[in-house]
């Protein structure tokens, strides 16, 4: 038994490392692997693996870098693009070859051009646009456990002239100063030490922080970034409000805790990681089950649709351009399923947590002993990602919420 069992991990392992070896050579050849190409490219009509500049949308990159040049941070760039109703890539990816039908199938017309900050901060770093193609910023954290945490840029791996550029060098890297130069920042002078985290419940995005000034003792807060760009007639979510200070002193109440949890005793916090992680894995595993049913249930219906289809035309019961356009739908549709598929797949074969993920966290969390305030280093060391809940009232009127706080490698434990 152990043998086998010893046997199955050397084999996992060189697999992974041969897969690994194998995209390196990828990269360095100047291919790249991708779903949907970047906006502002298409697919290279006979290049495999390679990207060919869009003439139909690379005006909304050279727009949107315009803007930037011209001093508009991404706040201001998202809104000109939403009031202007240019369409995102997600809708023009459902225009043309039906993905993403669950979103845009249907939906408001808003929603074709709902455009995020964070959608176009990504656009203004991504070299893509000079040519460039950046390879394994991202990476699992072993050949065990698929969970993807990001890699530093040192280790980045770069292969320069790829493609045609849609943006030159020069501002290119003249919009990166100017980002540099614009990050807000705080009456103390540190950065905002939450960026990046503070996730909402209900619709997923990004938290946006403010400062209200206008009362006379100021205070800043978060609130849903989708219902502070669209307001709350727009109808896609609600405000999920929480001061600055309430998640302050939550957050780093529960560090404190764990950490003291940690010097109390390791091996007993880590049988206590592993016992509460049980929990939620169920949950999340049943969710992925469903997920999967679904899926493959409509992958036969599409497949089924696909043979109907090429029967019908064979028949002539459609035309040859109907048999077309409706062949690029199910096509797009079925490489869409079978990736999900495969991508749900992997994670419930990895989904069981090792007692070497609640060691590295508990390793982790033993280097902020007896934490007395709360850093950025601190928080995006700790901590995957805070999910804040719209809040609710009691009998008595008092306000409740919810705040989750999901820790790297071990997710929610609290």
């Amino acid at each position: 038994m152990l043998y086998a069992r010893l046997t199955n991990e050397w084999l996992a392992k060189d697999t992974s490392r041969k897969v690994k070896t194998a995209l390196k050579a990828k990269f360095a050849a100047g291919e790249r692997t991708f779903a949907y190409a970047p906006l502002g490219y298409v697919r290279h009509p006979e290049i495999k693996n390679a990207l060919a500049v869009d003439g139909e949308t690379k005006w909304i990159i050279e727009k949107i870098f315009d803007l930037a040049i011209h001093g508009a941070g991404a706040a201001k760039i998202t809104k000109i693009l939403t009031a202007e109703k240019v369409p995102t890539a997600g809708y023009l990816n459902f225009i043309r070859y039906g993905t993403f039908a669950n979103i845009y199938a249907g939906a408001p017309e808003e929603k074709s051009y709902a455009w995020t900050i964070a959608q176009v901060k990504s656009i203004l770093k991504d070299e893509t646009y000079i040519g460039n193609s950046v390879h394994n910023r991202e990476t699992n954290i072993s050949y065990k456990n698929k969970r993807r945490i990001r890699k530093p840029q040192e280790e980045w791996f770069r292969v320069e002239n790829t493609h045609e550029a849609i943006i030159s060098e020069d501002v290119f890297y003249q919009v990166q100063e100017q980002i540099a130069g614009r990050r807000r920042q705080m009456k103390d002078a540190t950065t905002q030490i939450f960026a990046g985290l503070v996730k909402c419940a209900d619709c997923g995005w990004s938290m946006s922080f403010a400062t209200n000034k206008q009362n006379k003792h100021p205070y800043s807060y978060f609130n849903c970034t989708s219902y502070r760009q669209l307001g709350k007639n727009g109808g896609r979510c609600t405000a999920h409000y929480v001061r600055y200070d309430t998640l302050y002193a939550y957050v780093l109440t529960r560090i404190q805790y764990w950490a003291g949890q940690a010097e109390l005793g390791e091996e007993q916090l880590l049988e206590r990681l592993l016992k509460t992680g049980d929990k939620g894995r169920a949950a999340q595993t049943k969710k992925q089950a469903a997920e999967l049913a679904k899926a493959e249930k409509r992958k036969a219906e599409v497949d089924k649709l696909f043979a109907k289809m090429y029967e019908d035309w064979s028949a002539e019961r459609i035309t040859g351009y109907n048999f077309n356009m409706l062949s690029q739908k199910y096509q797009a549709e079925q490489s869409e399923l079978i990736d999900k598929i495969d991508r749900i797949k992997a994670e419930l074969a990895t989904e069981r947590q090792t007692a070497s993920d609640a060691e590295k966290w508990v390793a982790l969390i033993k280097q902020y002993s007896h934490p007395t305030e709360l850093t950025a280093e601190l928080l995006n060391t700790l901590i995957e990602k805070i999910v804040i809940h719209e809040a609710t009232k009691d009998a008595d009127g008092m306000r409740e919420q919810e705040i989750e706080i999901y820790y790297r490698f071990v997710g929610k434990i609290d």
